[in-house]
C-alpha cells in the first residue's frame, strides 16, 4: 500500500475548509490527500472481501471525496469523524449491491466459531430458542455477549433497527420497508443502518 500524507492539525483542516467553502479547489484537493490514511485505515475492516484492495480503496475514495464536498462543521466538529462513516457507507452499497439479498449477506455469513470449532452466524447468535442448553452453551454465551455489546458498539439508531428487523427484545421480526416506515426515513436507509450494525457487531465475534 502507498505511502500517505501526515494528517492536517486541526488548525490546517479548518483553514483549508475556510478556503475551500471559498471555492479553492487546491484546498479541496489536500483535503482529499490529507485524509487518503483514514480510507486505508477503514478498508482494512473489508480485506476478508471478495474485491480487490485496489478497489475498496478506490470506492472508500469516493466516500471520502462525498464527505469533503458535504462536510458542515456546523453540525459536525471533526472532518474525519464525519468522512469515516460517508466512506463506511460507499463501501456497504458496493456490497449490498453485490448480492442478491441483504439478509443473505448479513445473517449468513460465518462471524466466527463456537467452543467446538464450530462455524456460527449472526443468525445463529440471535437466536432465542436454543434446543439444548448443554449442546448450546457456548451459543447462549454468545447471544449474551451480543445483546451486552448492542448499547455498547451501535448507536440508538441501529439498536433500533436491529431491534425491529430481527425481533429482539420480544419485537415482532419486520420488513426493512415497515421500519422505514415507523422511523420516517428510506428503505435504503434501512438498509445501510442494518449493515454497517452488522459489521460493527462481526468485527467482535472473530474466527479462531
Amino acid at each position: 500500500m502507498k505511502t500517505f500524507l501526515k494528517p492536517l492539525t486541526p488548525e490546517e483542516e479548518n483553514r483549508y475548509l475556510q478556503e475551500y467553502k471559498q471555492g479553492s479547489l487546491k484546498a479541496k484537493n489536500i483535503l482529499i490527500e490529507r485524509n487518503l490514511r483514514l480510507v486505508a485505515h477503514i478498508v482494512k475492516k473489508y480485506q476478508g472481501a471478495s474485491e480487490e484492495l485496489d478497489d475498496l480503496i478506490s470506492i472508500g475514495t469516493i466516500g471520502l471525496i462525498k464527505a469533503v464536498q458535504t462536510f458542515d462543521n456546523a453540525r459536525a466538529s471533526k472532518l474525519s469523524t464525519y468522512a469515516a462513516r460517508c466512506i463506511d457507507n460507499e463501501l456497504l452499497m458496493l456490497f449490498r449491491s453485490r448480492k442478491k439479498s441483504n439478509r443473505e449477506v448479513s445473517l449468513y455469513d460465518p462471524i466466527g466459531t463456537d467452543k467446538e470449532g464450530n462455524e456460527i452466524s449472526l443468525l445463529d447468535v440471535i437466536e432465542t430458542e436454543p434446543v439444548d442448553i448443554v449442546k448450546n452453551y457456548a451459543l447462549k454465551q454468545d447471544t449474551a455477549r451480543l445483546y451486552k455489546l448492542l448499547p455498547q458498539v451501535l448507536t440508538s439508531r441501529e439498536q433500533e433497527v436491529l431491534k425491529l428487523r430481527y425481533g429482539l427484545y420480544g419485537e415482532r421480526e419486520q420488513t426493512q420497508r415497515e421500519i422505514a416506515k415507523r422511523l420516517n426515513i428510506s428503505r435504503s436507509y434501512v438498509s445501510r443502518i442494518e449493515k454497517n450494525a452488522l459489521l460493527k457487531l462481526r468485527s467482535f465475534f472473530p474466527s479462531s
